[in-house]
């Protein structure tokens, strides 16, 4: 909405070059910092554009009716799913078509002082799938058929990488005196990775987690324990063969209840779209 009244532009410019209080309110010439907190809203502001661009573009389009006649011609249709400045244009149209469209989006970003990155940016099949904000994104056969067709969502190999190292690093011999100030860490990291995962096809990656998670805080126990027998352990800390220590335990991310994600599109609720009651 900034970008409807303002030069978006300019107000760029100004909060990248004006001060902090850290500084003193001091110009800086060097921008924002990678991962700061103003980066989301700068993105925002600057790719207006481009939501602006693909929104008269699918409002040329016409009605639901209209746009079926042009994939039928042979006319690209496309529309932009965008979160701060990670975005994916859905096309329904030939490889040639995707690769104009891709210096398309080009000409749009350049008068912001943008470029799309060349080792980010690719034009893929659904059949392929892609990586979009940690889920990988393919269309794939559904279990048991041989024509029925459905487009899944799982954790990236990205993103299940980036868990288990966490998971590996908590599991060191010396990053923890107790059992129980391990497993306060380890369920505060893989509960919230499963919070953000729990909408996708996750079922099978959640239960190598938790066989993961276990064998490494199994390890932990017999370097920590070297000298105490197994079924001393077991007595001590596992307890049907489950980490507990006092009233801890091991969260399981097969546990984890997945609730696959139904489309709503424009009707999931939001301040905008909600009228107020009588």
């Amino acid at each position: 909405m900034m970008a409807t009244n303002v030069s978006s532009g300019r107000v760029i410019n100004e909060m990248s070059v004006t001060g902090s209080p850290s500084t003193g309110m001091t110009p800086n010439d060097t921008g924002t910092p990678q991962g700061g907190i103003i980066s989301p809203l700068l993105a925002n502001i600057a790719l207006s554009v481009l939501d602006n661009h693909f929104q008269r573009r699918w409002d040329a389009l016409g009605h639901k009716q209209k746009r079926s006649k042009a994939r039928r011609a042979g006319v690209e249709v496309c529309r932009l799913v965008r979160y701060a400045d990670d975005f994916v244009v859905l096309v329904h149209g030939t490889r040639e078509q995707t690769e104009a469209l891709r210096g398309e989006v080009a000409e749009v970003l350049a008068p912001m002082g943008l470029r799309l990155s060349e080792a980010k940016t690719q034009v893929v099949h659904m059949n392929q799938g892609f990586d979009f904000l940690g889920f990988r994104i393919q269309r794939c056969l559904k279990r048991g058929t041989q024509d029925s067709w459905a487009v899944y969502t799982f954790p990236s190999k990205k993103a299940l990488a980036s868990i288990v190292g966490k998971v590996r690093d908590a599991t060191r011999k010396n990053q923890a005196r107790h059992l129980a100030g391990l497993l306060h860490r380890l369920n505060a990291t893989v509960r919230g990775w499963c919070t953000y995962f729990r909408h996708a096809a996750s079922k099978a990656t959640f239960s190598y987690l938790t066989a993961f998670t276990w064998k490494r805080v199994y390890r932990w126990l017999r370097t920590r324990h070297p000298k105490t027998p197994v079924r001393e352990l077991r007595r001590r800390f596992l307890p049907g063969w489950r980490p507990t220590e006092g009233t801890v335990q091991l969260y399981y991310a097969g546990e984890t209840v997945v609730t696959r994600y139904r489309y709503r599109g424009e009707r999931i609720p939001n301040p905008w779209n909600q009228t107020r009651a009588a």
